[in-house]
């Protein structure tokens, strides 16, 4: 009877852990709720079997190897909470715990300094913690007060849109801290351990968070925003086509009519350069709306890059295709110089990369566009294991607090009208998918270099 609860908590674990790797594919969160569900499963299947056991050395063994998957459950919450808030600073971090729950495993495998024997309460066998076991206890408030922390930092600071999904992730993370209690029965205190109830809640939470808000993705909500305003934009670009196509004609009569007398003269030069420039700038602003919203777009898709078709590009086709299509604003294109003196190729998509140049050149404008002496340079390098490009602007640079943060998404240095925030955690994810990274170096008021790192091609 005592077994019945957890079987069937564990059983709702490894279905839901299958579920969600199989509909959501490989990716970061994918695998970090999968580790989770699978240590909660073995943990609790294995309690299901050790409250029937009568043979107190296999009820010792089947403590330990419980015991083993609890050591890494902390760690696993706290690993899938920093996924899910897209806090990849925090990657150290969640290693760490990893590493020390593996020393504490070490201890538990091979002395009784963790786990001193056993209880033997009503409802069955039950671990009894040893001297270490503080250690554990200890661990577990560190880890699980840091991932709340970091749950409630980014529900606070996420779109409005966004944040259920987080506040849901804080329900779920605070239930969960109820199951504690559990830890109770180690130190001698005799009931029937209730903490897979509150296991079993937290996970209806997640549940739900995943079905209604698609929780394991959070540019869902942004996707859905870029493919619907395709079609307005594209409405517009028609109509500024219409505009520059007819404007010379509507000029030449104006400028006829002024002449005979027919009207006064009411357009100035500035006026007239104005609306000669109407059509044109409000061409570069869709081309620049469209870069945000293939960005929009594929971010939804790169968490399960499977989908994605990757091959063998160079990497100059990927810079002069990004040049020659940016939407230059007048002079701005000729404050940009190129040395690619080491061509190299790289695997994944040459679509994805040219949107993190189009992402990178749109951060070097805004930092030099008010100095005319300000210059971006682009330039690649090699080393033995390593591909680099470059791109450096000799702008406003990024001070050492904003340089933090710069990857996460929806921080943005720039006004709320010039950024969303999202640019360079989209180009942390491809260079990621790409197995590749990006890294940033900048001094205040001096210079600001963005590099992105490919592994290189090895011939087979």
């Amino acid at each position: 009877m005592y077994s019945i609860l957890p079987a069937v908590v564990a059983i709702l674990f490894l279905v839901y852990g299958i579920y969600v790797l199989h509909d959501q594919g490989v990716n970061r969160i994918s695998i970090s709720l999968f580790i989770l569900c699978m240590t909660s499963f073995c943990w609790q299947f294995t309690w299901s079997i050790l409250f029937q056991v009568n043979d107190a050395h296999v009820a010792l063994l089947l403590i330990k190897f419980g015991y083993l998957m609890i050591l890494f459950l902390p760690t696993g919450i706290y690993h899938f909470l920093t996924e899910i808030c897209e806090q990849t600073q925090e990657r150290r971090r969640v290693y760490l715990s990893y590493g020390f729950s593996a020393v504490l495993a070490t201890v538990l495998l091979n002395s009784d300094f963790f786990i001193l024997g056993y209880y033997r309460y009503f409802f069955g066998y039950y671990p009894k913690a040893g001297q270490a076991h503080v250690f554990h206890l200890l661990q577990t408030v560190i880890v699980m007060t840091r991932g709340l922390y970091l749950t409630y930092r980014t529900q606070q600071q996420a779109a409005p849109e966004m944040r259920m999904r987080y506040e849901l992730c804080l329900w779920s993370l605070l239930i969960y801290f109820f199951a504690a209690i559990d830890y109770l029965c180690n130190y001698g205190f005799e009931f029937y351990p209730p903490g897979v109830l509150f296991i079993a809640i937290s996970l209806s939470v997640i549940i739900f968070a995943v079905v209604k808000y698609d929780i394991l993705n959070p540019n869902y909500i942004a996707a859905i925003l870029a493919h619907e305003m395709r079609t307005p934009m594209a409405s517009i670009r028609i109509r500024a086509n219409a505009i520059d196509q007819f404007w010379p004609v509507l000029y030449e009569g104006y400028r006829l009519a002024v002449a005979h007398g027919l009207c006064e003269q009411k357009l100035g030069g500035i006026q007239q350069k104005i609306l000669a420039d109407l059509a044109g700038g409000i061409t570069r602003e869709i081309d620049r709306t469209h870069i945000a919203l293939d960005t929009m777009l594929l971010s939804a898709s790169l968490e399960n890059h499977r989908q994605l078709s990757f091959a063998n590009y160079t990497i100059k086709s990927c810079i002069d295709e990004a040049i020659e299509r940016y939407p230059f604003d007048g002079v701005l294109r000729k404050k940009i110089s190129i040395a690619v003196d080491e061509d190299f190729t790289f695997h994944g998509s040459d679509t994805l990369l040219v949107l993190v140049l189009f992402n990178l050149l749109g951060n070097a404008v805004y930092a030099v566009k008010s100095s005319a002496s300000d210059k971006i340079s682009i330039h690649t390098s090699q080393t033995e294991d390593l591909n680099f490009l470059s791109m450096t602007n000799t702008g406003s640079g990024i001070s050492a607090r904003q340089r933090n943060k710069i990857f996460d998404s929806f921080n943005t240095t720039k006004p709320i009208t010039d950024g969303s925030g999202l640019g360079l955690t989209f180009c942390r994810r491809v260079m990621s998918a790409f197995g590749g990274a990006i890294k940033c170096d900048s001094i205040e008021n001096q210079y600001t270099t963005f590099t992105l790192e490919f592994p290189k091609i090895h011939a087979a």
